[in-house]
């Protein structure tokens, strides 16, 4: 099968069955929803969203957050993944948000990076879901989904993932499919055990194909 019929069946399989998708994690605004982005790294949106509540309720400005100190994050995060260097991106990045965006998170995947805690992926995420830009940020469910189907082929990083998602989606359908394989990837197609009985995609998925010649 050539790589653009493999992406036309994905994205007819997705907007049929997922025509709404979207992040999972809790916010109401660009700023709450950077602050769980952060969080989220090596941790659970479930995890996140539980934590979060106390969070925007102390500091529910980024004013706010730039005045505290790591430790009085820190408190609020403990049973994160990382506290220590989530506490502390966490008030260096909106230190930067008050006295360099004017409190406004930036729109661009450059200056976004700037901010401490902010790394390619969490700029992707905020640009395509709050901005709705074609940006596709990739994360373990992304690079593992995307290569099991077929979409990616020999990637070796995060980077290149993204390089041959962005070649190959539409551009409109860029904000929309991060989130189609981040939930495949989160409830289908998990890591250890993927559920390839009830998947809709496995007449075409080059890792089942695999599976079953070895079986």
């Amino acid at each position: 099968m050539l790589k653009k019929e493999r992406y036309q069946r994905t994205i007819e399989y997705f907007q049929k069955n997922m025509p709404i998708a979207e992040t999972e994690l809790h916010y109401s605004n660009p700023y709450e929803l950077l602050v769980a982005v952060i969080l989220s790294a090596q941790c659970t949106d479930k995890r996140v969203n539980q934590l979060t509540p106390a969070i925007f309720e102390r500091y529910s400005h980024p004013e706010d957050m730039a005045a505290a100190t790591p430790e009085d994050v820190f408190e609020l995060i403990r049973s994160c993944s990382y506290p220590n260097n989530k506490s502390k991106h966490l008030v260096g990045m909106a230190n930067m948000l008050v006295n360099d965006f004017n409190g406004v998170v930036p729109d661009d995947i450059k200056e976004l990076q700037k901010m401490p805690g902010v790394g390619r992926k969490t700029a992707n995420v905020i640009a395509s879901v709050v901005y709705e830009k074609p940006a596709m940020a990739v994360d373990t469910h992304v690079f593992r989904v995307a290569a099991r189907i077929g979409l990616t082929t020999n990637s070796k990083t995060p980077l290149d993932t993204e390089k041959q998602l962005v070649k190959f989606f539409p551009e409109e359908l860029l904000p929309i499919a991060h989130h189609w394989l981040i939930l495949h990837g989160r409830y289908v197609c998990i890591a250890r055990k993927p559920k390839c009985g009830r998947c809709g995609l496995k007449d075409f998925c080059k890792f089942f194909e695999q599976q079953t010649i070895n079986a």
